[in-house]
């Protein structure tokens, strides 16, 4: 297992359930809120849609992939995850990039 229990500002690979069927799919996100055994977070995708906003560029290699791909994270829908479905803890996100997106849980 990937270390401990996902705290608020950090990156880690999750199984994030879809947003519009069932299912689930491994994925970096950036965690917000901790509630009890849930805990917020926003999807980060390799993929950027311009025509979604809220969309936010992160680093090259701020998902802790070998090839360091450009990553997105989106801010316009957020995920509930139970604490369990999180494998792979990858980092802290910065801390200006935090203060923008903190809010969003709340």
């Amino acid at each position: 297992r990937g270390g401990g229990r996902p705290r608020p500002a950090e990156i880690w690979w999750a199984n994030v359930p879809y947003e519009d069927r069932p299912g689930n799919k491994d994925r970096p996100c950036l965690v917000l809120v901790v509630h009890g055994e849930r805990a917020v977070v926003a999807k980060i995708t390799s993929k950027y849609h311009d025509e979604r906003a809220g969309v936010i560029p992160l680093p090259p290699g701020a998902v802790g992939d070998a090839q360091g791909r450009a990553s997105f994270l989106e801010t316009d829908e957020l995920r509930e995850v139970p604490v369990w479905e999180f494998r792979r803890r990858v980092g802290v996100v910065d801390p200006v990039l935090w203060d923008q997106v903190r809010h969003l849980a709340t």
